[in-house]
């Protein structure tokens, strides 16, 4: 039975840094007398000789830690310049800003059984490979299974066990069939065609893991649906961009990470964090392999909207010039080319967009570019959505190649011998380690 005095009660909420020094050390005798009377401990701390090292947590211990198995064995020598005391630490003391570590339980030890590490071998970190806890899981939904598959075997390991099942109303059921307990919980969904089924199973797969008392559950969503209507043209027009958004949030998502939006504004919608990777580093290594004349190269926007997107690949792509062609919209999907801005005449033009849906807008500033003088046209796109008439008219002649890459699942009926598909796997792979270690994921290439 353990018997704390009323008047060592205030040493449990004392702030490390806050208290006053010279206070340190008749706190310090009254922990040390309690301790002594009550004969029960848990761990031994070392407590350096300065008065106010200990509660302000600049000595060689500033706090207790958990007990592993050299703590029990006692082989870890104490620090030189400090003595050895038992001290029980409550699990009321908390960690967070700054306060006493916590400890899980109140098991009772014999008086000096073991001795705890120093302090600077407590600080140092866990090994980044492999994860020693197992507390990463991946998921698939059934919008992308194979690229999924790629990325868990990027990370060494196996995709997590989930049930997903159709009621004959076209109703969705999913069912995680393992614990996730504790969990960092990745959901590799795309919302791509058909896109409210697809957007709302991810929906449900969130709902599920959040019951299943994970963690943090992130939504990995190669192509974001909706992502086109992200502001009003027009008066009575929804913006969807922010509904998908507010609908993910809803579901219980902690975090999204998405590749290659279709404008960087959506990632102002989410009231979660949000990790935007792109996709050219990609498309730029291929493009690099093939080496292709450095001094012949021209990146080509198709519309003024893409002309950050294709400067920022041409600085990259040594330092390529820039050409721009204007265009207007006469309705959905349906674009008119007006006039080039910028030099192509005998030059391999690249035109760079975010993703290929009827591909009229490729297909006309193909023609234009060939019409001034460009010797070859490739095309180059994060998602390919390839609407019908897509695949008729990239493999019309006009390009060189289709590159892009598998962020949406391409169907054997919508290959062509122009086209060219490249992973993201191992881009979105690289990025789930280091989003689940807390480590940057801002990189331009792996």
């Amino acid at each position: 039975f353990f018997f704390m005095p009323p008047r060592l009660a205030p040493v449990s909420r004392l702030r490390l840094g806050q208290g006053q020094p010279r206070y340190a050390a008749a706190r310090r005798t009254q922990a040390k007398t309690a301790l002594r009377r009550a004969g029960l401990v848990t761990c031994t701390a070392q407590l350096p000789k300065q008065n106010s090292d200990l509660w302000s947590g600049r000595g060689a211990v500033g706090s207790a830690h958990m007990m592993d198995e050299h703590e029990q064995a006692g082989t870890v020598p104490a620090p030189a310049g400090a003595s050895s005391a038992s001290v029980v630490m409550p699990s009321s003391w908390h960690s967070q800003s700054g306060e006493i570590e916590a400890f899980n339980s109140w098991e009772a030890q014999p008086r000096g059984s073991f001795r705890s590490p120093s302090f600077s071998e407590r600080q140092q970190p866990q090994s980044a490979y492999p994860d020693p806890r197992g507390r990463l899981r991946v998921f698939s939904g059934s919008a992308n299974p194979q690229l999924a598959e790629e990325i868990a075997c990027y990370l060494g390991m196996e995709l997590g066990a989930m049930t997903t099942k159709r009621f004959a109303d076209g109703e969705i059921y999913v069912k995680v069939d393992e614990s996730i307990r504790g969990c960092d919980v990745f959901l590799v969904q795309p919302t791509c065609p058909p896109v409210n089924d697809n957007l709302m199973e991810l929906q449900i797969m969130i709902d599920a893991c959040r019951r299943a008392s994970a963690k943090s559950v992130t939504a990995v969503i190669p192509y974001y649906g909706y992502a086109r209507a992200d502001r009003k043209t027009s008066g009575r027009e929804s913006i969807t961009a922010k509904l998908v958004a507010n609908l993910l949030t809803s579901a219980g998502a902690n975090r999204v990470l998405a590749l290659d939006l279709h404008s960087l504004q959506t990632i102002g919608y989410f009231d979660i964090p949000v990790d935007h990777i792109y996709g050219e580093c990609v498309i730029m290594d291929y493009l690099t392999s093939k080496a292709l004349p450095p001094g012949e190269l021209v990146v080509v926007s198709p519309d003024v909207g893409g002309v950050p997107r294709a400067r920022a690949f041409a600085k990259k792509l040594a330092d390529a010039p820039l050409a721009i062609i204007d265009k207007r919209r006469t309705g959905h999907n349906k674009a008119e080319t007006m006039n080039l801005i910028g030099d192509v005449d005998g030059k391999v033009a690249i035109m760079l967009d975010d993703m290929i849906d009827t591909a009229g807008t490729l297909e006309a500033g193909a023609k234009l570019l060939l019409k001034s003088g460009a010797a070859q046209v490739y095309a180059c796109a994060t998602h390919a959505l390839f609407s019908p008439p897509a695949v008729e008219r990239l493999s019309s002649g006009l390009f060189s190649e289709v590159i892009v890459t598998n962020s949406i699942p391409m169907p054997e009926d919508k290959a062509f011998p122009q086209l060219t598909v490249l992973s993201v796997a191992n881009l979105l792979g690289e990025t789930i380690w280091r989003v689940h270690n807390e480590s940057p994921v801002h990189f331009s290439r792996l």
